[in-house]
């Protein structure tokens, strides 16, 4: 169970995003809307379903950290990845994934990395066959697991920091680049 504090950043995420979408489904329905052959308002639905699904699969992982529940979440942030890895392949329409119903979160190497990195992180959950619910298991943690949830939340936050706030700088550094390489040139 040494991988409990990034499933619980895994679960996290996947709970919040899930909300955002929930309650913001355009951003995400447009990403999907480029990649299937759906129309806007279909997938509009589609998301919000899928993400109130998505959110409480966060939660109920989270608080019953049992093999059935971190594969789900694996699952997930491997079908995330995939997606990411399809966002990016392609460019244009569907540069800007949705994930946390936020307008222009372009899917960049790092959110694929991330994903990957939590899909990996709940497999290895699912196979450690855990049982019980997380105040048991936090319970076995030094200092019944306090300073693990304090890092975990401040690794939850960094990991968005780096999916939505450090995707959009690097997408506003290539923009201002290119600007700047074409103003260079016409000197």
């Amino acid at each position: 169970m040494e991988l409990i504090g990034l499933y619980i950043v895994a679960c996290g995420l996947l709970a919040a995003a899930g909300a955002a979408k929930a309650v913001r489904p355009d951003d995400t329905a447009r990403a999907l809307a480029a990649a299937t052959p759906f129309r806007q308002r279909t997938l509009r639905t589609a998301v919000r379903v899928g993400s109130t699904a998505e959110a409480a699969l966060g939660i109920t992982a989270l608080a019953l950290p049992r093999p059935w529940w971190a594969g789900l979440v694996a699952l997930s942030y491997a079908a995330f990845a995939g997606f990411v890895v399809y966002a990016r392949s392609t460019g244009g329409a569907i540069a800007s994934c949705g994930c946390f119903g936020t307008p222009d979160t372009p899917a960049t190497l790092v959110h694929a990395v991330i994903n990957g990195v939590l899909a990996v992180s709940a497999l290895a959950m699912a196979v450690a066959a855990p049982s019980g619910t997380l105040v048991a298991v936090l319970r076995a943690q030094p200092a019944d697991g306090i300073p693990l949830v304090v890092v975990s939340g401040l690794a939850g936050w960094l990991v968005y920091l780096a999916i939505s706030v450090l995707s959009r700088v690097q997408a506003a550094r290539a923009l201002t680049a290119i600007s700047f390489d074409r103003h260079r040139s016409a000197s």
